[in-house]
């Protein structure tokens, strides 16, 4: 066996079971061990009834306080009884598993695992784990892997077939060179990516975390350092100011501000120094980054050059078009849009217009970097939220031109100190100001009894002709985490709100024209009520929309919430977000209190480093930036110092980093971005 045996070959795959794995991008060995556990079960302490949390997976010792009944319902068998300490009862129930009658016994002592929920108003736990006192202190040494599954895949089915490629893990070689391993002294990469799986016990899992994330900082870093060789290279396109710049500046319904402004100057700049621009571009939500890329791609388009603007999603993508096309088309400039859902007819002509320059800017997606695009003297590159691309996607914009300037628009306030590291190739220019027409946000964190009032102030607000959002965590419901899902949860709010008031639904698993034509009639006002995922996170712009209420905040990065809060405030009107937590936990109100006091990206990002602490090893990666797949820049700001680091060390010596950059361990990290 090796890294590229097809999964149909491992004992217990089928072609059911292979095709499934293929839906989630998994066909050969290298992809099914890259797709690592979202999390692992873990047998904490027992707690007591009055400290169990609804909603968070906890254990409890109970002693079994009544008969245990068999019910019949629509075929099933269910189990009940209840079970008490001496702080309260919990309703326990079972289906099918008539078995637990002669099992259970009342009067006896149980350590009963699950979730529980609030039903018909007493605290019940439907289908919990059942361990014996003794047996339970065994399972407290367990830690079990919970992977990311599709229909048609089970838990069981992956990690069968991840155990079978046990021989070829332990062999995969050490790529780190040595003086770093006797340095850091990190676990052996094979051995890490063994335990990552089935780990032997807590303290071995946290040692091959850490190492598979010095790992991802270390590979990101190196190609970081690869791209900075360009810095001092002669530019082949000088881009200076235009008239037409200044006279679309002069034209705007609102002035610049003075950070817009000294932004752009930095920028102009670079791009008349006679060398080539790479800057990032760091701004506030709604601090009006978009603005300066139409401006310096207007001054790229008079000089006689192509620009183009790379988007994350297609939404994001349209909406820049919609944009562009506003503000330049005074200026005689030729756009074209370019995605993955654009008709292939359409792609044909379109790539024609590139390639014999009859276009100038050309807006789209990862199109942008296909094979079939070619581009005739290109020479200004914007990436918008780079961090959602990789640094091979960005490098491989680059080459489409003959070493254009680069520019990177990111609304994701990383604190300066981790902005340094993560982007050691690029100039920052810090917009620090938001338009002064802007109305601050207001906000509050509640707990889930707030929830009724909250929709009646949705409906309130939809009554006066506003729109709102609805965020949740998670697409459809799963039998491991508890959430919010995207789908009931619209078909509840549906029957909570007026019929009069259009509440769809969006997520990333939707096709790219579904999600378009839902976003479109968000924006047309044609629906009221947004019910998403963080699809919406990045860079959807509509003014209309005044209220933002995040379920299960306490699931998400701060600096991730703070980001969907940008989609509201961004009109006329007093806009509000509303956070609701299921949870009891001081650290995580403390934590939302911080979005409770500032709407100041950048403040929110340093506070963010300081609260979050080590982070949780054990369950899953709270939603943040950066596209890792382990990796978080707060919580693991410690590893990734000490990957720079070792960069520097190596660079110094005259390493030879491209042997790392085609290395197995980048491939696994591309394979993995794509679960």
């Amino acid at each position: 066996m090796d890294g590229m045996t097809n999964l149909i070959e491992l004992k217990g795959i089928g072609e059911k079971t292979a095709a499934a794995f293929a839906r989630m991008g998994v066909r050969n060995v290298d992809s099914l061990i890259s797709m690592y556990p979202r999390y692992y079960l873990t047998y904490d302490d027992p707690v007591s009834v009055g400290d169990l949390e609804i909603g968070q997976r906890a254990s409890v010792l109970l002693r079994i306080d009544s008969e245990v009944h068999i019910r019949y319902a629509k075929r099933m068998k269910i189990v009940t009884c209840l079970g008490k300490d001496g702080t309260g009862i919990v309703s326990l129930t079972w289906f099918n598993m008539p078995y637990l009658k002669k099992q259970l016994h009342r009067g006896r002592d149980y350590v009963f695992t699950g979730t529980p929920v609030f039903k018909n108003g007493r605290l019940c736990m439907e289908h919990p784990e059942i361990s014996e006192p003794e047996d339970y202190k065994e399972k407290q040494e367990t830690l079990q892997p919970v992977y990311p599954l599709t229909t048609g895949l089970t838990n069981k089915q992956v990690s069968k077939a991840v155990a079978q490629a046990k021989d070829y893990i332990l062999k995969i070689p050490e790529y780190l060179p040595e003086q770093i391993m006797e340095k850091y002294r990190p676990m052996d990469y094979g051995q890490a990516l063994w335990n990552i799986h089935f780990p032997e016990s807590k303290n071995t899992l946290i040692q091959a975390k850490k190492r598979l994330i010095f790992d991802e900082f270390f590979v990101f870093i190196s190609a970081m350092h690869m791209l900075s060789d360009d810095r001092e290279e002669k530019s082949s396109y000088p881009i200076s100011d235009c008239p037409q710049a200044e006279k679309l500046i002069r034209s705007l319904p609102y002035e610049l501000t003075g950070a817009q402004k000294r932004a752009l100057a930095e920028m102009k700049h670079d791009l008349s120094s006679g060398k080539i621009m790479n800057r990032l571009v760091q701004g506030d939500v709604g601090s009006g980054k978009t603005i300066l890329a139409v401006i310096l791609l207007l001054m790229c388009a008079e000089a006689g050059y192509q620009g183009v603007l790379m988007a994350p999603t297609e939404v994001l993508a349209n909406q820049h078009y919609e944009t562009f096309q506003e503000l330049l088309s005074p200026y005689g400039v030729r756009i074209v849009l370019l995605t993955g859902s654009t008709k292939a007819r359409e792609k044909r002509e379109i790539y024609e217009k590139m390639k014999s320059h009859q276009a100038d800017i050309i807006i789209g997606t990862h199109a942008l970097i296909q094979e079939k695009a070619e581009y005739d003297q290109l020479a200004l590159v914007i990436t918008d939220e780079q961090h959602r691309f990789g640094v091979r996607q960005r490098e491989s914009l680059s080459l489409k031109g003959d070493k254009p300037h680069v520019l990177v628009m990111s609304a994701t306030p990383i604190p300066r100190t981790l902005a340094i590291i993560l982007y050691g190739d690029l100039d920052v220019s810090l917009i620090d100001e938001v338009p002064a027409n802007r109305l601050p946000i207001k906000n509050c964190v509640v707990n889930t009894s707030y929830r009724p009032t909250a929709y009646r102030f949705i409906e309130k607000q939809v009554r006066e002709g506003r729109q709102a959002y609805v965020i949740c965590p998670m697409v459809e419901e799963s039998e491991a985490m508890e959430g919010e899902n995207v789908i009931q949860y619209a078909a509840m709010l549906r029957n909570h709100l007026p019929p009069s008031i259009r509440v769809e639904c969006l997520h990333g698993r939707m096709k790219a024209k579904e999600k378009q034509q839902i976003m479109d009639d968000f924006a047309d006002g044609k629906i009221q009520v947004l019910v998403s995922t963080t699809v919406v996170e990045v860079g959807v712009n509509v003014p209309n929309a005044t209220v933002m209420m995040v379920e299960n905040a306490e699931r998400f990065g701060l600096a991730q919430l703070h980001q969907l809060r940008g989609r509201v405030g961004r009109g006329e009107h007093q806009s509000y977000c509303i956070f609701m937590t299921g949870s009891k936990k001081k650290e995580t109100m403390k934590r939302l209190e911080v979005l409770n006091r500032s709407n100041d990206g950048f403040y929110i990002a340093n506070e963010d480093l300081k609260l979050r602490g080590p982070g949780d090893f054990f369950g899953v990666r709270q939603s943040g930036m950066m596209d890792f797949i382990l990796a978080d820049v707060y919580n693991d700001a410690d590893i990734m110092k000490q990957a720079a680091d070792a960069v520097k060390e190596l660079e110094e010596e005259g390493f030879d980093f491209s042997a790392i950059k085609n290395s197995r361990l980048e491939k696994q990290i591309s394979l993995a971005h794509n679960l």
